[in-house]
């Protein structure tokens, strides 16, 4: 099978809420999501999706930034592959197509957080040649 991996256009940015609320067990309400992601793509956000032919299967946000300790990195953020399509090996092409646009745009590392239990994700990232460096820590105000 042949998937597309793209940049998807910001005007159909609510396209991938309905991928996004299975990432988070749809805890987090198709409303206020719509109003993050209308105000996460007027920042260096940017978001790469999959698509089977006109199904869209898979997402990932991919966040730009200068670190003091990486240099010109890039976050994906929110990686989500349709549960039907998991373990066929799209996680590592796409990942691959992430890598290549990045290095294009003139970025030199990714760095990314995982759920502590999503275990199935370390494996993918260690596999990736990601090492975890620190811990990520949220305080909700």
């Amino acid at each position: 099978m042949s998937y597309t991996f793209k940049i998807i256009e910001k005007e159909k940015i609510n396209d991938i809420i309905p991928l996004v609320q299975r990432l988070n067990d749809d805890k987090i309400p198709y409303a206020i999501l719509e109003q993050r992601f209308s105000e996460m793509i007027t920042q260096n956000y940017e978001c790469a999706v999959i698509y089977d032919d006109d199904k869209l299967i898979g997402v990932t946000g991919l966040w730009f930034c200068t670190r003091h300790y990486s240099g010109k990195s890039v976050e994906p953020d929110h990686v989500y592959i349709d549960d039907a399509y998991r373990g066929q090996g799209i996680g590592k092409q796409f990942f691959q197509w992430i890598y290549n646009y990045v290095l294009e745009k003139g970025y030199e590392s990714v760095e990314l957080n995982t759920y502590v239990s999503n275990y199935a994700s370390h494996k993918f990232y260690y596999n990736e040649g990601f090492s975890i460096l620190g811990y990520h820590f949220l305080k909700k105000l």
